[in-house]
């Protein structure tokens, strides 16, 4: 057996095996190269690993997110490219992955650091002789929006926006378990949506419904005071290194997170390494009802991030939320939720710009 599959945990190799039943082994030449090994190295948590205000206790890498995908993909479509261009999606992600996206200012789309994906993929020789051997264009791999199986807009149900909710569910949430996983998984298909384009739906209104009840339990996870705070608040002292000159953008395409960390807390600028470590041992974040001059405080708004599945039905393929009450009243209610104005920590910090 391959070495990565070795290292997974016995949880994560059933749900693989849920999302994709028998794994292509073709896919290990393309998992082996280093820029694919190279988000091993990084969580899917965006930072909230770092600090004692969350209590995360499994890693769950952007590795393991970017295989989930392709196996989704590769289930539904066995088409090499689509499950290759899920694969890479995420080849560009940087470190601390969408803290990188607060640092540029993206904090409610979360896309500015895509555009790499072409010119790492490009650069790689294991990549490039591995799609030339396969004939294969990158073109036809590089940009996975082109495939709406593999990515879609919200609120439509795609490949990666499902394993994400799976793997976040199981792995830090504990929303869902293997059984539900495979119910819901279990009655998709493929279906045509009003515009007459594929996409992932289920069969099954009742197990629709149940998929929304769980997965809605999720959604707020994303845009609470704790998770914007702290993603803003590793965006903010990155962009401080890099002010400093102790981090340079391409080291976060070169680094893992720990050596990253690593670097901040011996970067020899005092006021850096005290707000790294007062992070790293806060328990808690704060609200305030306006802006604070003597403590860390910020102002921003998180991605909304949701899922209105179809489904099919003896008249026809509608969105869950137009033909059920239930699933209508758990989305509207995760439309009202209201983000906090001012957040923060009870210590100060206030990141460095450029002159």
């Amino acid at each position: 057996m391959n070495t990565y599959l070795d290292s997974l945990t016995e949880e994560i190799k059933e749900y693989f095996k849920i999302l994709s039943p028998e794994f292509p082994e073709w896919l290990f030449e393309y998992i082996n190269t280093p820029e694919m090994q190279r988000i091993s190295k990084i969580s899917m948590n965006c930072g909230t690993d770092y600090t004692k205000i969350f209590n995360i206790k499994n890693w769950y890498s952007n590795l393991d997110h970017s295989i989930g995908v392709a196996l989704i993909i590769w289930h539904f479509t066995h088409d090499k490219k689509q499950t290759l261009s899920g694969l890479f999606h995420d080849i560009a992600t940087p470190t601390f992955k969408h803290c990188i996206d607060f640092m540029n200012g993206d904090t409610e789309n979360q896309e500015s650091t895509e555009e790499r994906t072409e010119l790492i993929i490009k650069n790689s020789k294991q990549i490039m002789s591995l799609l030339k051997r396969d004939n294969i264009s990158l073109k036809e791999i590089s940009d996975y929006h082109i495939y709406p199986i593999a990515d879609n807009d919200t609120p439509k149900l795609s490949a990666d926006r499902f394993e994400y909710t799976f793997s976040s569910g199981l792995n830090f949430f504990r929303v869902w378990n293997l059984n539900d996983i495979r119910e819901c998984y279990n009655n998709v298909k493929v279906l045509k949506n009003e515009d007459n384009i594929l996409e992932l739906g289920f069969t099954d209104k009742t197990i629709c419904e149940k998929y929304i009840s769980i997965v809605s339990k999720l959604w707020p996870q994303w845009l609470t005071d704790e998770d914007r705070t702290v993603m803003q608040f590793i965006a903010d002292i990155v962009k401080s290194m890099n002010v400093i000159g102790k981090i340079s953008i391409d080291d976060l395409y070169k680094y893992s997170e720990k050596e990253i960390i690593s670097k901040i807390l011996n970067c020899g600028d005092n006021y850096i390494e005290t707000a790294f470590k007062n992070f790293q041992n806060a328990t808690s974040v704060e609200k305030f009802d306006s802006p604070q001059s003597d403590k860390y405080c910020i102002n921003i708004k998180g991605k909304k991030r949701y899922v209105i599945p179809l489904v099919e039905t003896y008249t026809g393929t509608f969105r869950i939320n137009s033909v059920s009450k239930t699933a209508h009243n758990a989305i509207d209610e995760y439309f009202k939720y209201k983000q906090t104005e001012y957040t923060g920590f009870n210590f100060d910090f206030k990141p460095y710009s450029f002159k």
